[in-house]
């Protein structure tokens, strides 16, 4: 007798034989069946048994047949035997396990008593309906889940019977059955009379035939699977939360995603409420009531959320007893139930909502905390009020496990927008806050940072030049974050050093791609991820004689509009980008009628996914076409044109410049003789020309700094020498040349010394002054303010 079967075995024919045909058991059962007594054949070969002395030869683990056994008497018994295969285990070799029932074999008897009474007492809802569909026989599984009597019910129809829409698809997918003669199955999530709460049905329809074969009826078998049902949704969700929250790096949009997820496959109504804490802190480790929260979105399974008293972006103090409170006092997730529950004392306290919750019949809250790498960032209150079930402890589970998701993306969402808002404050900070007004271009800028990815390095310049010329720069530095803006705020840096000692645009790139190879090397010996790299255009426009030398490195080439003309690319040479080391740069030099429009902008502009850069560029000499007196109005017209609704991939320079041209009268050269006695009849040039320009207010100063330049020239310089005076709205410019490339420098002349006093005295007399190289020799200029001068 087996320790799991407790019965006498003997209706059963049952023998071991071994991998190796040895009979290894016999009981009692099988020497009925041949009347072999155990110790007559145990051990010996079970091919002796066998009428035709060969043993079946299996080729799976179990088989079955008829096969010819001897018996002891000498006769030949044919038996159906069923074998099993068992595998080697536990220090027992392989064997075949061969049954046969010796009872139960023959036909049932029309009055089983086991036949009906098993129909109505099976755990499986079983029904059968006639060939009109009428009920004709229940089990009591069935009444039970109907709820009704079979005597009651008996002759209605399942849609009669059930009175729901559910009812109605299931009564149509047995008319298919009854038509077609074919089984089928149905799953469905419905409540029945006789529960209170909706459960997850699978509904077997098969139909019943006569003996004739004909179909006279269907028979309904329902299975309970709601667990699994339940289980299967639960998992669904946490797959669609995993899909659908954090599609973005922005807190509310990420709030707002829970809320539809959890809405309406775990609640009626979901809340979702941040901390707000001051910029640049940490949510606090622990809370004390009341708790002040942010509304950061909400949402209902009824359009327009009026569930909802508080609007998003909203804050409210929450006191104690609030679901909001206690949860995040607690730590912990509550479900709480209303009315006569613990809800009630707040709801008491908040007039609002308590009308609200009574008008809406709320019956069950949960409060779940939003935790994150050891931070509370918020909290989730779920509700239930369409529903009728409150929330179980599955429940519970599964909004703790969707709401961790979620914190996640919310923290990483907060973290990525404090550190985006410091990278754009850095950003702002380095850029320039306005464009300086020249004489020789009007200028308008624009810069966006990328929707997604962040501020990146994006940079642009106007700078005054000597000589009332101007230098126009946009760069772009790769990468984004802070990295690229610290990065960005040194090269703009450097190239106002470098601009001011008046380097030609080539020279000027040459230097800058020095300094970003040793940035470069700084970064990796530092550890830093990556190289540091960027591209740079760099024009210096001439308003004297309109001409514009420019010089690329790696970047788009410019555009220029001349006035009444169409748009076209400037073409220059492309040169490599900064960071690369050793390779030159080439400039190249376009006239510029007064009035063009030069456009310099970063790749962000032209380049998308959604088009390539040759469409790109089209746009934007297309949007650049018949351009407004207004350059801001440009720029507008420009990005609307240009950029998604969205905002662009990556962040976005454009400088607009309208160039100006200086009116010869306003410049008066002199070419300077050799001899300093000459040098007072200079003098007396020039101030006849200031009077002419009606500034001779600043005649002294200009006298003073002209003869001071002049006289060094002729002493230390090379000739020719020239002289000249620009003049704009509120610039004095005096400019000396000649061919010698060696530059003065200013000195503290010692108390006993005869000379040296020169250029300190120009300094201390003029705005500005300094030394410009050129390919003949070099330039010594100053400016003197004119401001509330006539």
């Amino acid at each position: 007798m087996s320790p799991v079967y407790p019965f006498d075995d003997a209706e059963t024919a049952r023998v071991v034989v071994g991998d190796d045909g040895a009979l290894v058991e016999w009981n009692g059962g099988a020497r009925a069946l041949l009347g072999w007594a155990p110790e007559e054949v145990v051990g010996g070969p079970a091919a002796v048994l066998l009428a035709d002395g060969a043993l079946p030869v299996p080729s799976a683990a179990r088989w079955d047949g008829t096969v010819a056994l001897r018996h002891r008497e000498g006769h030949v018994v044919r038996v159906w035997l069923l074998a099993h295969h068992r595998a080697p285990r536990a220090g027992r070799a392989g064997h075949w396990l061969v049954v046969t029932p010796l009872t139960g074999t023959g036909p049932r008897a029309a009055d089983d008593p086991l036949a009906l009474p098993a129909l109505a007492q099976s755990p499986c809802a079983l029904a059968v309906y006639d060939d009109r569909l009428r009920l004709r026989l229940v089990n009591d599984a069935m009444q039970a889940a109907i709820g009704l009597p079979e005597e009651r019910i008996r002759g209605l129809r399942l849609a009669e019977i059930g009175g729901r829409p559910q009812s109605d698809e299931l009564e149509a997918h047995m008319a298919d059955v009854l038509a077609s003669g074919l089984a089928k199955d149905v799953q469905t999530y419905t409540r029945t009379g006789g529960e209170e709460y909706a459960h997850a049905w699978l509904a077997r329809f098969a139909p019943v035939t006569d003996a004739a074969g004909r179909v006279v009826g269907v028979a309904l078998s329902a299975h309970d699977f709601t667990e699994n049902y339940l289980a299967r949704e639960r998992l669904q969700l946490v797959n669609e939360a995993s899909v659908r929250i954090g599609s973005t790096l922005d807190v509310t949009r990420t709030a707002q995603e829970l809320a539809d997820v959890c809405v309406p496959a775990l609640a009626d109504f979901v809340s979702v409420d941040l901390i707000d804490p001051p910029d640049g802190t940490e949510p606090p480790a622990r809370f004390v009531s009341p708790v002040p929260l942010r509304r950061a979105a909400h949402q209902s399974v009824n359009p327009g959320s009026p569930e909802a008293v508080a609007k998003p972006g909203e804050v409210q103090t929450y006191p104690p007893g609030s679901p909001q409170s206690d949860s995040l006092t607690a730590g912990r997730t509550i479900v709480a139930t209303v009315p006569g529950g613990a809800l009630d004392q707040w709801l008491a306290w908040d007039a609002a909502r308590g009308a609200r919750v009574r008008e809406i019949g709320v019956h069950s809250v949960m409060s779940v905390p939003l935790r994150a790498r050891g931070a509370t960032l918020g909290v989730a209150v779920l509700t239930r009020f369409r529903r009728p079930d409150p929330f179980a402890q599955d429940d519970v589970l599964l909004a703790e496990e969707v709401t961790a998701r979620a914190a996640v993306c919310v923290d990483n969402a907060r973290r990525y927008s404090r550190e985006r808002d410091t990278a754009l404050a850095l950003q702002r900070s380095l850029l320039p806050r306005t464009l300086p007004r020249t004489a020789a271009v009007d200028a308008a800028s624009r810069y966006l940072p990328a929707a997604r990815a962040g501020v990146g390095g994006d940079w642009f310049d106007v700078i005054p030049l000597s000589g009332t010329r101007v230098a126009m720069v946009v760069g772009d530095v790769v990468g984004h974050g802070i990295q690229a803006s610290a990065t960005m705020g040194r090269l703009r840096t450097a190239v106002r050093t470098l601009a001011d000692i008046d380097l030609a645009p080539d020279e000027l790139l040459t230097h800058l791609d020095d300094l970003v190879v040793r940035l470069s090397e700084e970064a990796g010996s530092e550890g830093s991820p990556g190289e540091v790299g960027a591209t740079c255009l760099y024009a210096v426009y001439d308003p004297v004689t309109r001409r514009c030398t420019m010089a690329r490195a790696g970047h788009p080439p410019p555009v220029v509009v001349a006035p009444g003309g169409p748009p076209r690319r400037v073409e220059l040479p492309a040169g490599p980008p900064l960071g690369l080391g050793g390779l030159p740069f080439e400039s190249a030099e376009v006239q510029l009628a007064e009035g063009s429009v030069l456009a310099l902008y970063t790749d962000g502009l032209i380049e998308s996914r959604s088009r390539d850069v040759d469409a790109g560029f089209r746009a934007l000499c297309a949007a650049l076409t018949g351009y407004a007196d207004s350059l801001d109005e440009t720029c507008d017209r420009v990005l609307h044109a240009l950029l998604p609704p969205g905002g662009s991939a990556d962040d976005v320079a454009l400088l607009l410049a309208r160039t100006r041209a200086l009116p010869a009268d306003h410049i008066a050269t002199w070419d300077v003789p050799s001899d300093p006695a000459l040098v007072a009849r200079v003098r007396k040039q020039v101030a006849e020309r200031l009077v002419a320009w009606r500034i001779d207010a600043v005649s002294f100063t200009a006298e003073l700094v002209v003869s001071e330049l002049v006289t060094n020239a002729i002493r230390y310089g090379s000739h020719p020498i020239r002289l000249r005076l620009i003049h704009d709205a509120a610039t004095l410019i005096c400019e000396v040349s000649d061919t010698s490339h060696t530059a003065p420098h200013l000195r503290r002349a010692k108390t006993w010394d005869e000379g040296g006093r020169g250029l300190l005295l120009v300094a201390q007399l003029t705005d500005r002054w300094g030394t410009r190289h050129t390919s003949e020799g070099k330039t010594i200029w100053a400016e003197l303010g004119l401001l509330g001068e006539d």
